[in-house]
């Protein structure tokens, strides 16, 4: 069982994921935004996967990104964008902030499972001071 927060300011989508994480048998850790992502790391939480929508209200999600990858405590903690974005770039973007992944929304059910192990058995590729 992993320990995964996720980063969504929409209750659809955080339901969604909830439901898909616990029939996998994780567990999730959610918040609505950026000052509660803070809080939560700041008291000590240590996740094991970070899932980071991209439009949050008040940081965007390639903010958080490089926020995120400063704090040395999650060097090692993969960051996994997820976002409507169907910009061409958008990938792109995700990794020259530091994001180890890009899982596109609408989620793919049926695959997300799978790249949720995927990200959480692949070692960290963001690349340090970027």
């Amino acid at each position: 069982m992993a320990r995964i927060l996720y980063v969504e300011d929409n209750p659809e989508n955080r339901l969604l994921v909830r439901r898909l994480l616990s029939v996998m048998g994780h567990e999730l850790i959610e918040a609505e935004g950026a000052d509660q992502l803070m809080a939560l790391l700041d008291q000590g939480l240590q996740p094991d996967l970070i899932l980071l929508d991209l439009h949050l209200p008040e940081v965007d999600g390639y903010t958080i990104a490089r926020q995120l990858r400063q704090r040395p405590e999650l060097d090692r903690v993969p960051i996994v964008a997820l976002t409507a974005d169907v910009l061409k770039d958008t990938p792109i973007r995700c990794f020259q902030v530091g994001c180890d992944g890009y899982i596109p929304k609408p989620l793919d059910i049926d695959a997300f499972p799978q790249l949720i192990e995927k990200y959480l058995h692949t070692p960290v590729s963001h690349e340090r001071g970027s």
